[in-house]
């Protein structure tokens, strides 16, 4: 627990090692955080829920934290407002740094040591390890988008984007069945995922990989922008009011469409997936295509046997690549697909006992499931049962589209 404790807290601050002081305290929208509050927060949450609970005589670093750090957790005091994370340059980078090491030492003590608090204690560092990797994820797709509101475009990182070749798309059939979904077993799971049951599914129709920016581009000179009857009515009318014409982060030049990367501008892969885009625009892709977006149980039932593999986190490379092998090829990595299911509890669900209780349950309403992981997501955090969540009109994560289809 100590080796891997180590490791996801030095995976977060090697993230954060090619910004400069100013980087860490953007927040271009109420939305995303600045890089800054991650590392706070994620450190709050160890000291909120392990360290005051589980050693006698713990002295915070700053009792001020308490409040400035916590996220949404009603229970344990009075969270301080989302939008205004960006207010706050102080904490200084180095005070929040400081705060981190403070922790740091007060858990290594716990963890080395003798305690007998036993598998409860194990449970919750275990999933505010978990909480971390949830974290880097958002440190990354936060990061894009408040450099990516920048006119500069300035690069996080010079490493190239490598070009893929997509192979043609094709559909996999599965029959119709009972089938289990949700997890059960050993590893680690959220309480989102249980409990495990069963649900019927008819025979569908899965695409064989992630629709790509060319294909998307077909759909975008087809009028796709400006045709209402493929839209949801609340789709439409967040389109015309956002002023969507593309994914989020293209935009035209003379030599046709770019779109901003964590590697700086770069011209369209054709072949690499389209991402950025939100549930209304998935959607309304999958009904131009005579399609649909898949249900969370058709994709997990295709998914449960297949390796967790991709391109992940630590690939480095932080945006999605072109694939050209397998039968069922991304269903890790690259993007998270969004699905037509909303997020809402399984049947004989409960949440953990405490205020960690409120770490899911409490925002089962108006979001849609999206599933699989994306360039950003940490392999061993992510699994076939994991299920991810925001609202349709979100775009600022890496999500994208697989089709389906009745067979």
């Amino acid at each position: 627990m100590l080796a891997n404790y180590r490791a996801i807290r030095r995976t977060t601050e090697a993230l954060c090692a090619p910004l400069a002081a100013e980087d860490y305290v953007v927040q271009a929208m109420p939305d995303v955080s600045p890089t800054k509050w991650h590392l706070a927060h994620t450190t709050w949450f160890f000291e909120t829920f392990v360290l005051v609970p589980h050693v006698a005589g713990y002295e915070p670093l700053d009792a001020r934290y308490h409040h400035l750090f916590n996220s949404y957790y009603q229970s344990v005091g009075r969270p301080f407002p989302r939008p205004e994370r960006g207010h706050l340059s102080r904490p200084t980078v180095a005070e929040v740094y400081a705060y981190r090491a403070h922790v740091d030492k007060a858990m290594t003590e716990l963890l080395d040591g003798e305690h007998d608090s036993g598998a409860k204690l194990d449970a919750i560092v275990e999933l505010g390890l978990h909480h971390e990797q949830q974290h880097q994820e958002l440190i990354v797709t936060d990061l894009k988008y408040n450099l990516g509101v920048n006119p500069l475009a300035p690069a996080y990182q010079t490493r190239p984007i490598p070009r893929g070749r997509a192979r043609p798309l094709t559909f996999v059939e599965f029959t119709g069945r009972r089938v289990a979904v949700g997890h059960d077993g050993p590893g680690f799971a959220f309480d989102n995922e249980c409990p495990r049951h069963n649900v019927w599914l008819a025979p569908y129709l899965l695409a064989s990989r992630l629709v790509t920016n060319a294909e998307y581009m077909e759909f975008m000179e087809a009028g796709g922008y400006s045709r209402p009857e493929l839209w949801l009515s609340d789709g439409w009318a967040t389109l015309q009011a956002q002023g969507w014409e593309a994914p989020l982060y293209w935009q035209r030049d003379d030599g046709g469409w770019r779109s901003f990367t964590l590697s700086g501008l770069e011209t369209i892969d054709e072949h690499a997936p389209v991402v950025h885009v939100s549930y209304y625009e998935a959607d309304a892709y999958a009904r131009w295509r005579g399609a649909r977006l898949p249900t969370e149980a058709e994709w997990e039932h295709a998914a449960h046997d297949h390796p967790v593999t991709g391109n992940l986190l630590e690939s480095g490379i932080l945006h999605p690549v072109g694939a050209d092998e397998g039968e069922l090829a991304q269903l890790f990595g690259d993007a998270w697909e969004w699905t037509q299911s909303a997020y809402a509890p399984y049947p004989g669900f409960r949440p953990l006992p405490g205020s960690v209780g409120e770490y899911n349950g409490k925002f089962m309403v108006s979001q849609l499931v999206l599933r699989g992981g994306s360039c950003a997501s940490p392999q061993s955090h992510v699994r076939a049962s994991y299920r991810n969540f925001f609202p349709p009109g979100a775009r600022w994560q890496f999500s994208g589209i697989r089709l389906a289809a009745d067979a």
